[in-house]
């Protein structure tokens, strides 16, 4: 099993680096506009740093918890490229909300979209695995003879 997740693992892995290099952005930010904890306004500069932090964070429970349920249920393989996609997207994100609040738009749509296939694969793959375990239909099996696939 531990071979068959390592690729979920690695990208959750830097999923977590990521959080954590966001988080230090923060802490720099703080000190270079001179912000002090617990405030969290300043100057529009730190401020952006601060609500992308803040943004990424909000959604990374929801990244982790589809990218392991695609990954187990649906494909690794395709769930940890999915993953690494959207990693990309919201560093993308970071950056471009850091300099402009325009310039986060782009990157939220991209990120957006790979979490919804990241749901969709999650949601495929349960509805497959409960059939199969639970009603004893493979519905891939079913949908092949219909098709004459089989």
């Amino acid at each position: 099993m531990l071979e068959q997740a390592v690729g979920l693992g690695a990208v959750t892995v830097l999923g977590v680096l990521e959080q954590a290099y966001f988080s230090l952005q923060v802490i720099y930010a703080r000190r270079k506009y001179s912000v002090s904890p617990p405030a969290t306004v300043g100057p529009p500069e730190f401020e952006r740093v601060f609500r992308a932090q803040a943004n990424c964070s909000e959604y990374f429970p929801i990244f982790i918890t589809v990218l392991w349920t695609s990954g187990v249920f649906f494909s690794q393989g395709l769930s940890a490229v999915c993953g690494l996609l959207y990693l990309y997207g919201r560093f993308q994100y970071f950056r471009g909300y850091s300099e402009s609040a325009q310039g986060r738009l782009a990157p939220l749509y991209f990120s957006a979209q790979v979490l919804w296939v990241l749901i969709g694969f999650s949601s495929l793959g349960v509805l497959l695995t409960f059939c199969r375990v639970y009603l004893n239909v493979d519905l891939l099996l079913e949908l092949g003879s219909a098709l004459d696939l089989v």
